[in-house]
């Protein structure tokens, strides 16, 4: 058990002294690319999915 205690102490350890934390201002602007571009791919692949649904079903349409 104090393997497990001392080597978590020595992660956060060196989270605060080794790691580079980008800034609070960096952070916003990134979560916010981030977020946009999710909604992008999201609506782009309900399209697609609403595209080929139709798709699928004229196909089938057509068969019967």
């Amino acid at each position: 058990m104090t393997k497990v205690v001392n080597y978590i102490s020595e992660a956060f350890q060196e989270l605060k002294t080794n790691v580079t934390w980008p800034l609070w201002a960096d952070v916003q602007r990134l979560t916010i690319i981030v977020a946009v571009f999710s909604i992008i791919f999201a609506l782009l692949t309900w399209g697609v999915d609403t595209l080929f649904g139709k798709a699928i079903a004229g196909f089938f349409n057509i068969i019967k």
